[in-house]
């Protein structure tokens, strides 16, 4: 259906990650996905939501008075009706963030929205979906987003970086640790990397990119939902 999308959540918040951490944000986090990532913690927007108009969802949006908007999941992109969605809050003057995987076509997006593409890296066991061509349409607007795991992680990361240039190519490229898992909830193999390794790795080789910490998770109990 055209004009409904089914929703997992919808909320206010601080924006834990990309160049607008620490600004108020209405997230609109769409269900599905089509990726099974290893470090995954958001594994409820797999199956759980409500379908809703996007006259409801542009109305809820309004309601929060607030300009940026971010779009996730799951995989936005894999709803055909993302793109309207995408479009109506553009001509209402929202700034747009979209939060995709690079598994999926990001070039029907409207071109004024901002593109956060998590390019997948080895540990999270999908980084064979990566679809290379999307690199080729993204702009100065986009933001690319490596979640790392391990000292492999970094040197893969560090590799795409510097053959695609994507520090000249993109507004930023952001290196994200994986965070651990609450007690309980502990993933075999993914122990989360230490943010002082990874903040020595990149100085040590000079990086042009900028470290992110999940700022959302800091605040908050990780394992928080609508946060």
């Amino acid at each position: 259906m055209k004009d409904t999308l089914q929703v997992n959540e919808v909320f206010f918040s601080i924006q834990g990650e990309s160049t607008r951490a620490g600004c108020p944000c209405v997230f609109i986090r769409l269900t599905g996905c089509h990726l099974r990532c290893r470090y995954c913690d958001t594994e409820y927007a797999f199956y759980q939501g409500t379908r809703r108009t996007l006259n409801d969802l542009l109305a809820e949006v309004a309601g929060f008075n607030c300009p940026l908007v971010e779009i996730t999941g799951g995989e936005p992109l894999l709803q055909p009706a993302v793109h309207p969605l995408i479009a109506r809050l553009c001509d209402a003057g929202h700034t747009v963030l979209i939060e995709t995987s690079g598994a999926c076509d990001i070039a029907a997006c409207d071109s004024r929205a901002i593109r956060i593409m998590d390019l997948k890296t080895p540990s999270s066991g999908e980084s064979d979906r990566n679809l290379w061509s999307n690199i080729e349409h993204l702009t100065r607007r986009d933001e690319v987003k490596f979640v790392l795991c391990d000292r492999d992680d970094y040197f893969w990361a560090r590799d795409v970086i510097r053959t695609h240039h994507l520090d000249q190519r993109v507004h930023a490229v952001l290196l994200s640790p994986a965070s651990p898992h609450p007690p309980g909830a502990e993933i075999p193999g993914v122990e989360g990397l230490d943010l002082r390794h990874l903040t020595e790795w990149i100085l040590a080789d000079r990086l042009s990119v900028r470290l992110q910490p999940q700022l959302h998770k800091i605040i908050w109990d990780p394992a928080t939902r609508g946060v």
